[in-house]
């Protein structure tokens, strides 16, 4: 193999195409094969942003590569070897819905990005474009791989996996935020701590942690050392995994916000859930025409920290949000993501142990529904990926994440069917459930305001 193409789907994508495209130009092995990067986005201008990034940052680096960009999907995947798909259609104003219905209608829903109800919908619109670049490349690159970061990971990769005949791999930072934590509370480099996990992605659990060198099991040192730190600190990112911790004896991750979409109780542990998207109904009518209120991750932003009157605006699409088109310095790659590490692997049959990847349960996790898309280790070669064995999980915990794969299964029946009473029986099966009627008029209300994107489903 002496050539290689990349196409980038959804390159106007501030948090992952500069990633990527970095980690493609730091690569010493791709460097010495003729590389074409293609970069597709329905965003024209966007579009133009990133193809100018991915130039400058090419004569930065030296690098001799081919560089097209287009709205062209057919001719962005066409020959393509690896498919990179980060895609969203005017994120914050649907996501901004996600989070506050189902809690107007008294869902216990916190976040609303990968589950809960909001997670649900955010599949139903993601999903026909997912599948619309795999059943291109179907006819295209047959043989390519979709190196997927779009959100939700699981159900999409899923879809995906299941509606077509493209490998794919949902890929996410969490597993590594989670290994942080772990190297945060016990005091042990990351280096130096072997780390088993598995569960859902946004809701991964560490099985074990060891000690490389003497083979030690750090969970009593973790547990130890979590009981004595301060209960407050980073309440936002840390607290519901200590308490998971507690509760079930494994760790958690990548944080609060996540994690707690999947559970009924987890709103007490989210205290910055009130100003996500924050509005006046008094005066904000957000999704008739008005502003879309800013996006609020968590109190690790300290957004009350900012001064009371500032020239500055603070809003979904302020030029601020360009501050990803940056080339990173640290080490072979630009970022902490696995794809491009991944496409390494199977290029030029380097072996790499990625640390968590998403694919359909083939056995790997028996105490999981199979078929469902989880999140695991794999290792990777000339010959594909290869999940890991897992570890099982405790009862409660698997009992948990099995219910989320009968939910994967109902909203892609939903989409295939056409059916708002698949997607009713997948909202009633969710943790945060409040109420029948709730759910019933959750559902009409967010498909007559994303009509103009959701695909078409009846009672």
């Amino acid at each position: 193999m002496n050539k290689v193409k990349f196409a980038i789907i959804g390159a106007g994508s501030v948090c992952f195409s500069p990633k990527t495209v970095s980690d493609i130009l730091l690569s010493k092995r791709f460097s010495e094969l003729d590389v074409e990067i293609y970069l597709m986005d329905i965003a024209e201008e966007a579009l133009e942003v990133s193809s100018a990034y991915c130039k400058e940052a090419a004569k930065m680096l030296g690098r001799t590569v081919t560089m097209n960009h287009s709205t062209d999907l057919r001719a962005a995947v066409d020959g393509a070897d690896y498919v990179v798909t980060a895609i969203e259609l005017d994120r914050y104003h649907y996501w901004s819905m996600d989070f506050h219905l189902p809690r107007r209608y008294g869902f216990r829903q916190v976040y609303g990005e990968n589950g809960g109800p909001g997670g649900m919908f955010h599949t139903l619109r993601n999903l026909p474009p997912m599948l619309e670049i795999a059943k291109t490349m179907e006819e295209l690159c047959p043989d390519a791989w979709i190196l997927n970061y779009t959100n939700p990971e699981a159900k999409l990769v899923e879809g995906v996996s299941k509606l077509t005949k493209i490998n794919a791999v949902g890929l996410c930072h969490g597993v590594t935020m989670g290994q942080e934590q772990i190297a945060l509370f016990t005091g042990i480099p990351m280096d130096e701590i072997d780390f088993k996990c598995v569960g859902l992605n946004h809701f991964g659990w560490i099985t074990s942690i060891k000690e490389k060198k003497t083979g030690r099991d750090l969970y009593p040192l973790l547990k130890e050392r979590e009981r004595t730190a301060s209960m407050l600190s980073q309440w936002d990112e840390y607290t519901l995994s200590r308490f998971c911790l507690r509760t079930y004896g494994l760790w958690s991750y990548p944080g609060a916000n996540h994690i707690g979409e999947y559970l009924a109780w987890a709103d007490q542990f989210l205290a910055s859930s009130l100003i996500q998207y924050f509005y006046d109904p008094v005066k904000d009518d957000i999704w008739n025409g008005g502003q879309t209120p800013e996006f609020i991750y968590s109190f690790s932003e300290k957004p009350t920290d900012r001064p009371l009157f500032s020239p500055k605006k603070h809003v979904a699409g302020d030029p601020a949000y360009q501050e990803g088109f940056t080339i990173g310095n640290e080490g072979p790659y630009a970022s902490q993501e696995f794809g491009i590490r991944i496409a390494e692997a199977l290029t030029f049959n380097v072996p790499y142990h990625a640390p968590g990847v998403n694919v359909l349960n083939k056995g790997y996790a028996r105490d999981l529904m199979q078929d469902m898309a989880i999140e695991l280790p794999a290792d990777v070669d000339g010959a594909g990926l290869h999940p890991v064995q897992t570890d099982p999980l405790p009862v409660a915990v698997a009992a948990m994440i099995n219910i989320q794969g009968a939910i994967h299964q109902l909203v892609l029946d939903a989409y295939v069917e056409k059916s708002r009473n698949k997607l009713l029986q997948a909202i009633l099966l969710d943790p945060t459930i409040s109420t029948y009627n709730n759910a019933v008029a959750l559902i009409n209300d967010i498909c007559e305001l994303q009509k103009d994107i959701l695909p078409e489903m009846h009672w």
